[in-house]
């Protein structure tokens, strides 16, 4: 049976290779070679036989099943027997000549066929290949190609018989007249001449070793005459490619008089190809092959034609290139390969031709040529070795060339020069300069990438000459003695800084080498190499650029490294501790990057290694010498400005390390005469150096800055009658700014016992001596910033060293005053209303340092300082912009600290209430101002002076703090103010103000007081913006003044506050108010006769304003009205129009001030809302539409005003009494408003109040039912039931018709959760509620059956009533009520599951009936028994469960498969639970339900459904230890696990593997179950069926055949087949070609 079987599922796969979709086209290919791979014989004559009978079937589908039959072939072909090989081949012969084009894909496909099956069977294949192939008649063109593939997949094999083969082939060629055929005939051609040179070269393994070269030399021949003297003039180009193809192996088989006979004639025919073609490849390749045979046989002709080869060859490579394709660069390497050959055989002709070329200007011809030079120095070296001198001096010109790519292209040579000994001729330091002058170039910006993605900055000529200078520093060992030390000329000169980080690291290596080497190879002789540098200039070079080490690619730990390794060079006594601090400093940045490394941090490390350095050497001949050095070096970075900056620095320590004061002077001196001016940074630097020279040098530095100011040089420069003479104004400037600045950096640095001294006779005389200048006797003042600001910063500096003396107390500086007022003069010339230099800040600091000096300023000169300080920074625009906007922001916040300095400082010469009010009264304008961030300035500012003043107070005595109740006046009501920060600062000054307060009362600094700490928690509330918030805080901070407050203050505290009402700041006026009530309310006893007087006041505003501070007073009216009046008032206000406005809603939360009031307020509403009917039925005209429900007034207004009085504070107690009465009343009232309609007057009102900006509440019924009933919990102390049920959303599905009955359930919840005791009143009154509207009932049942979810219910004893409740609704004649009745029932589960077991029983007899309710057409009652019954099938007793197991299964085994998700889902979890529970206790009942199941189950797992999806993974997790199979189970945990991704191919396959293993008899049951599933709605599991009877039958024994119909499988996959879902197809597909298993 086995044949006509796997032929029946063969046709049948063979008869969908037509389907419109590639993917099952592709599957069914796979199939059939799966077909084959188990039967590879019956499955080539079944594709065979169907090929032959279907004759018409069109050529794309028959190539696929050749290729299907290919594949086959190649795995099995040595299983294949010698009549299935004859039947393929006579298919594929005659396949491959059914049709006369030329290279199609039929032919191509038939000729694989043959190919693969003439690996093993090459005498058949020949037999019938060579039939076609007869003498005198033209073959098919697809008989030559497959004659050409034989011969390359079977050389051994084909060989033989190519002497045949080309006798026959040989008189077709002038037959051929076609160019498309002669094309085939040279392919063939070339391929077997590439197959006999296969078979001679490997002669030991070949069958007959006799075979020899001669044996084709004159068949060969023949054809290449041919080809050479008539194919290749053809104009086919193809033709002539193809010619040339088979001329290059052809050549080698030619006789070698015959070759050097045709080589005149060959050479040009082949050379002229390049002119004819764009692809040149194949030309190159033949040629390279022609020249080797050539060369082989010493042809003496290969001479004639050398020059015409070394021009074509030439040009191809200097030709431009437009793209980097594979076949372009294959191309360039035979072209090279030709010159290897060339070079080779002929040395001095080709560097007669090539060298020449280089001395030409043109790029292409340069760049092709040092592209030749490099191949041939590598490839031909040791013909090359003797024409080393020659070749070094042709690369003059080259190395003069500024094109990029010639650059390129000759550090490639020089590379390959250096491999190759050339660098160590003479001349080669020149390409070694060549390589770093190429380092050096600038780093080039970063460019797109090329056409073909290459990265041009990695190519670029400074990269490649880095990575060259590298590679032979480090590989090439012969090159360590060229470059060692030759390399480190090149370090000091500025023109190679760009390549310092290359040579350092090449150095590094090098050095590294030697010391291994040995000390003598190290050892750099520095006097008998006369243009190495220096160790001084080493040492300098490398330190200072080594100042911004990120530059460069890294230079400064390149540098630092090399200084390490070069520490014996540079002096012997290093060693040591270089090797301890160069490797902590290398450490430091690479802890760093370029953005997180502070430059001044770093620069001072590198000045301390240098100290030590020196401190080390100390030696002082050694220490002049390098100071010499340093100086000479400072003109070398003068395009550097920031580097030579820091060299400055270097100067200044190495002289402040030398003994030699003629040394110092000498060069301090130099420095003075030689400095550039003009540059910023080379004064700063310039200053440094002279300070830190001061550190050991005071004397000499006072007395060469002096004698330099002295000296005609300075003067010079000054005079006015040569300033247009010698220097320009600007640079006379800079000079005096450069000198003022040594000043202070000398003051800064130089020891504080000697300076004390010298402080006001030199340094400052001298300073302000460069600062104004006398001209005619008459004192003139620059006005230069510049000039103006180092002064400032000098003086600053100079201060600070003053200060920070030992003697500063007792020294009294006589100047002080002048400089104060000098320092206050250039505050005032500032600009107001911008900040752009730092001089306000350094002016302001050098105030703070001198007002600490002796003698103290006058009070006028005092004010003056804090008024002119004051205005220069307070009176600033809010985002101050300057021309670079970035550094604005940081200047600002400097100066706004300098300025709080100063006024600390004022301070703190007077610590007492006096002082204090004096600088709070130059504030008092700001804290006041009109302007938000002026105000905010000021508060902050008087924030830090007080808090300054209470961590510095000291009282002696108690004496009153008599201003406390003005300073609290005036910063208090700024707790309301606009800005937030003013707010805090505000708040923080009032605190600290109670302090203070406190401390003059005799408390002690660490004593806390609640009161006043309580400020701190009310701060924060001030961070919102709400105005009716930050009223109560001010009024909370209100209480907390009153209750600090000393009594004879608080009339003057009351007068300061009622000045604030005219504050320009509405807020603040209106917190003056809040605290002026709260104070009256607290502390008025003294003023009661006012109150009145001022409640009167307030009534009135309300009618003539709607500010805020007169609402308490007219609500206090109310509730005197009220009081008498109670009914009458409620009354009226509920006769208010709809909706109510503001003032209506004040009035009625004023009702709620007193209990009984409240009480009685609340009895009245409740009766209204339930004296009416809640709405009316209005009929709409539309026959058939449902009626319009429309909410009647009366309730709706007590609904209104309900919420307003459960709204007010003080009703919380009577909330308390009646709560159970109003929730209830209100929870009823939400269930009979949902979906009704306002009336029609009121609707229009609904549509302007939303569109007003401030709308009133929400008119809809509904929606002022839930907020009444939020404002109950909220007032009834249930503040989490309302938090609860927002965060879960129910407020809003409470509102909505579709999800009310959630809402209601959340609610119950919360109520559950939160407000348990008072579930029992509620409880009892929803029960005895019977209504007669569904919607009141659906309401109830929803929230009775949601509190049997939690256990409360079981903990206050209502769970029997709560059943008994529940029971009674059973029968109720609305759907949702019964349904919610089982929800309740299934809720025991989780609120007592401990009770369950007793109502076992009456439990499952409910969810059984609901299962069999036939009065709900939608069957939602029988999905709420079913995720019902699983929940509550763990709990009740077995034998319960047991009763109804079986009954329970066959009723959801519909639901497997129905349409809604929901059903499905819940019938299948159901199900999974039932397993669950039936362990070990009913597996006889319950195994036939599983195997039963496992199908559906199986396949839901690929439902579109996720739910679905995840329901079938937990029941089949539950179902599996029924069958009691360990690998099963093990399989279906691994897979099945929640959150895993299951790929479920492979689930399947291990599935079916076990349970054909484990239960072969159910192969029948469970493959005829799928087959109901292959007609499945769902596209997923229709594809899934197919695909599980493949693998269960993959799997499954051959005896269990008989299981099986196989018939009907087959009919029931060939519909599939005809699916239109592609996916379903594929799959139907795949599992035939299983099929074959039974076969």
């Amino acid at each position: 049976m086995t044949r006509p079987y796997v032929k029946k599922l063969s046709f049948t796969l063979l008869d969908v290779i037509t389907d419109k979709d590639s993917a099952v086209q592709e599957q069914v290919c796979s199939a059939l070679c799966s077909l084959g791979e188990a039967q590879p014989g019956e499955t080539l004559r079944a594709c065979e036989e169907y090929l032959r009978q279907h004759d018409k079937l069109a050529h794309p589908y028959r190539v696929k099943v050749l290729r299907a039959m290919e594949t086959v072939l190649s795995s099995h072909i040595h299983e294949l027997d010698k009549d299935t090989a004859s039947i393929v081949i006579l298919l594929a012969s005659s396949e491959m000549t059914r049709t006369k084009e030329l290279d199609c894909d039929w032919q191509r496909a038939a000729s694989s066929v043959l190919v693969a099956v003439g690996k093993r069977f090459i005498n058949q294949v020949m037999e019938v290949v060579l039939s076609k192939f007869q003498p005198g008649v033209l073959p098919h063109s697809s008989v030559l190609h497959t004659l050409a593939s034989l011969s390359l997949s079977n050389a051994f094999g084909m060989v033989p018989f190519l002497p045949s083969v080309l006798s026959t082939m040989l008189p077709m060629l002038g037959m051929a007249k076609q160019d498309a055929l002669r094309v085939v005939f040279c392919c063939a051609l070339q391929h077997f001449s590439e197959s006999t040179l296969e078979y001679l070269a490997n002669l030991d393994q070949a069958p007959d070793p006799t075979v020899r070269k001669d044996t084709f030399a004159t068949d060969i021949f023949g054809a290449y005459d041919i080809l050479l003297h008539h194919w290749l003039q053809s104009r086919d180009a193809k033709l002539r490619l193809a010619v040339v193809a088979a001329l290059g192996p052809m050549s080698h088989l030619l006789p070698n008089e015959k070759l050097e006979e045709q080589l005149p004639r060959l050479l040009p025919g082949v050379l002229v190809l390049y002119k004819k073609h764009v692809e040149t490849f194949q030309i190159s390749k033949s040629l390279g092959q022609i020249l080797e045979a050539a060369v082989s046989v010493s042809s003496r002709t290969l001479e004639v034609q050398l020059d015409a080869l070394l021009v074509a060859l030439h040009t191809q490579i200097c030709v431009p290139v437009e793209s980097s394709s594979p076949l372009v660069m294959s191309s360039q390497k035979e072209v090279l390969r030709c010159f290897t050959v060339l070079a080779c055989c002929s040395p001095d002709r080709l560097l007669a031709f090539l060298l020449p070329k280089l001395d030409t200007n043109n790029e292409r011809l340069r760049v092709g040529t040092l592209q030749i030079l490099r191949h041939i120095i590598n490839s031909a070296a040791s013909q090359m070795e003797v024409k080393q001198p020659f070749i070094l001096s042709s690369m003059r010109l080259p190395l003069l060339d500024t094109n990029s790519k010639v650059k390129r292209a000759v550090v490639q040579v020089i590379s390959a020069m250096a491999h190759h000994g050339y660098l160590e001729q003479p001349g080669g330091e020149v390409m070694i300069d060549y390589i770093v002058q190429q380092c050096a170039l600038p780093p080039e910006e970063p460019e797109k990438p090329g056409p073909d993605g290459e990265d041009l900055a990695a190519d670029s000529v400074r990269a490649v000459s880095i990575r060259t200078l590298y590679l032979v520093s480090t590989t090439v060992d012969r090159m360590s003695n060229v470059l060692w030390p030759y390399l480190l000329e090149f370090l000091t000169p500025v023109r190679f800084t760009a390549a310092l980080t290359p040579l350092c690291r090449s150095l590094v290596h090098l050095a590294l080498k030697r010391q291994e080497a040995g000390a003598d190879a190290f050892l750099v002789q520095f006097n008998s190499h006369a243009n190495l540098p220096s160790p001084y200039a080493v040492t300098t070079r490398l330190l200072v650029v080594s100042s911004n080490p990120y530059l460069g690619d890294g230079r400064g730990a390149a540098s630092l490294r090399l200084l390490k390794v070069l520490h014996w060079n540079i002096h012997p006594l290093l060693g040591q501790h270089w090797e301890t601090t160069v490797p902590v400093l290398l450490q430091y940045l690479d802890e760093h990057t370029e953005e997180t490394l502070s430059r001044k941090e770093w620069q001072e490390k590198l000045l301390v290694f240098l100290r030590d350095t020196l401190a080390v050497i100390s030696d002082d001949t050694w220490i002049c010498q390098l100071s010499l050095e340093m100086c000479k070096q400072l003109s070398s970075y003068n395009g550097t400005p920031q580097e030579k900056n820091f060299l400055y620095k270097c100067i200044g320590t190495t002289l402040g390390t030398a003994s030699s004061k003629e040394v110092v002077r000498k060069h301090l001196r130099e420095l003075l005469e030689t400095a550039r001016y003009q540059e910023e940074a080379e004064r700063e630097g310039l200053a440094c150096c002279f300070g830190i020279c001061a550190i050991a040098h005071l004397e000499d530095t006072l007395a060469q800055l002096e004698d330099f100011v002295k000296s005609d040089v300075f003067r010079k420069s000054i005079g006015i009658f040569s300033i247009f003479k010698d220097r320009s104004e600007h640079e006379v400037e800079r000079m005096k700014s450069a000198l003022i600045l040594c000043y202070g950096h000398v003051a800064a640095q130089a020891p504080h016992e000697l300076l004390l001294a010298k402080v006001e006779s030199d340094v400052l005389r001298n300073m302000f001596q460069c600062f104004s200048t006398k001209v005619l006797g008459i004192k003139v003042e620059t006005k230069d910033p510049a000039l103006k600001l180092c002064l400032v910063q000098s003086l600053c500096m100079v201060s600070q060293a003053v200060c920070s003396s030992i003697q500063a107390s007792s020294f009294h500086f006589s100047r002080k005053a002048e400089l104060v007022a000098q320092m206050v003069e250039f505050i005032n010339a500032e600009p107001p209303d911008c900040l752009k230099t730092p001089i306000r800040k350094k002016a302001m600091l050098a105030c703070t340092y001198l007002i600490n000096l002796e003698p103290a300023l006058e009070e006028q000169t005092q004010a003056d300082v804090i008024h002119s300080c004051l205005h220069s920074v307070m009176a600033l625009p809010p985002e101050p912009e300057g021309e670079d906007g970035a550094c604005q922001e940081p200047l600002y916040l400097d100066t706004a600290r300098a300025l709080e300095d100063l006024l600390t400082s004022l301070l703190r010469r007077n610590m007492t209430p006096q002082g204090l009010q004096v600088i709070v009264e130059h504030l008092s304008p700001w804290i006041k101002s009109s302007r938000g961030h002026e105000r905010a300035r000021a508060l902050g500012l008087g924030a830090c002076l007080l808090k300054f003043f209470l961590e510095h107070l000291h009282v002696s005595a108690l004496v009153p703090f008599h201003n406390l109740g003005l300073l609290i006046g005036l910063f208090s009501p700024r707790c309301a103010d606009t800005w937030p920060t003013s707010r805090q600062e505000a708040v923080i000054c009032v605190y600290s103000l109670l302090y203070l307060q406190l401390g003059y009362e005799g408390f002690s600094r660490n004593h806390r007081d609640d009161v006043a700490d309580r400020l701190l928690t009310l701060k924060d509330d001030l961070v919102h913006p709400d105005p009716t918030i930050l009223f109560h805080t001010c009024h909370s901070i209100a209480q907390v003044i009153a209750k600090r407050l000393p009594p004879d203050q608080l009339i003057s505290l009351l007068l300061t506050m009622f000045e604030g009402l005219a504050d320009p700041d509405k807020n603040c006026s209106r917190a003056a108010t809040v605290m002026i009530n709260c104070l009256l309310k607290e502390r008025g006893s003294v003023l009661l006769e006012k109150v009145p007087e001022i409640v009167s006041v307030l009534r009135a505003k309300l009618r003539e304003t709607q500010e805020e501070y007169v609402l308490p007073a007219a609500q206090h009216s109310i509730y005197l009205l009220a009081s008498q009046h109670c009914e009458a008032v409620v009354s009226s206000l509920l006769s208010s129009p709809l909706p109510f406005d503001s003032h209506t809603h004040a009035l009625w939360r004023a009702l709620a001030v007193e209990p009984s009031m409240t009480t009685q307020v609340l009895g009245l509403l409740l009766e209204k809302i339930n004296s009416d009917v809640p709405f009316k039925e209005n009929r709409s005209f539309l026959l058939g539409s449902a009626p319009d429900r429309v909410a009647t007034l009366l309730p709706l207004a007590a609904t209104y005003a309900l919420y307003e009085v459960l709204s007010a504070p003080a009703s919380g107690t009577v909330v308390l009494e009646l709560y159970h009465q109003l929730f209830v009343a209100l929870l009823l009232r939400v269930s009979c408003t949902v979906g009704v309609q306002l009336p029609r007057n009121l609707q229009s009102k609904e549509r302007k109040s939303t569109s007003l900006p401030l709308a009133t509440r929400n008119l809809e019924p509904c929606s002022s039912a839930v907020d009444a009933l939020q404002a109950l919990l909220l007032r009834g102390g249930t503040q989490d039931v309302v938090r609860c049920v927002e965060l879960e959303g129910g407020w809003e599905l409470l509102r909505t018709s579709a999800g009310h009955e959630d809402g209601v359930a959340q609610l119950a919840s919360a109520m559950a959760k939160c407000a348990g005791p008072r579930l029992p009143l509620v409880m009892k009154a929803l029960v005895c509620t019977h209504s007669v509207y569904e919607t009141q009932r659906v309401t109830s049942t929803a929230f009775l059956a949601e509190l049997l979810s939690n256990n409360v219910v079981n903990d206050l004893m209502l769970l029997e009533p709560l059943l008994d409740s529940l029971a009674a609704r059973q029968k109720d004649s609305s759907a949702s009520v019964r349904r919610l009745v089982l929800r309740g029932l299934a809720n025991i589960a989780s609120g007592s599951p401990d009770k369950v077991r007793a109502h076992g029983p009456q439990l499952l007899t409910a969810m059984i009936g609901g299962l069999d309710d036939g009065d709900d057409p939608h069957g939602l009652v029988a999905l709420e028994a079913m995720v019902g019954l699983a929940r509550l099938q763990d709990l009740v007793e077995p034998w319960d469960l047991r009763l109804v197991l079986l009954h329970t299964t066959i009723r959801i085994r519909p639901f497997f498969d129905s349409e809604k998700v929901e059903f499905r889902t819940a019938s299948i979890r159901l199900f999974g639970h039932l397993n669950k529970t039936c362990h070990g206790n009913c597996e006889d009942v319950f195994l036939e339900q599983v195997v039963g199941g496992l199908v559906p189950l199986l396949l839901h797992l690929q439902d579109p459904q996720a739910s679905v999806a995840s329901a079938c993974r937990f029941a089949l997790c539950m179902c599996v230890p029924h069958l009691e199979c360990a690998e099963l189970a093990a399989a279906f945990y691994k897979y099945l696990q929640e959150g895993r991704s299951v790929h479920f191919g492979e689930f399947l396959n291990s599935t079916c593997k076990h349970l054909m293993h484990h239960f072969p008899d159910l192969l029948g049951r469970l493959v005829s179950t799928t087959l109901f599933y292959f007609k499945s709605s769902w596209d997923d599991v229709r594809a899934a069926a197919p695909m599980f009877t493949g693998f269960l039958l993959l799997h499954a024994e051959t005896k269990q055949r008989p299981q099986v119909d196989l018939e009907q499988l087959i009919a029931a996959l060939q519909l599939l087949l005809k699916d239109p879902v592609p996916g379903v197809r594929e799959k139907a597909a795949e599992t035939l070609g299983r099929l074959v298993k039974f076969a």
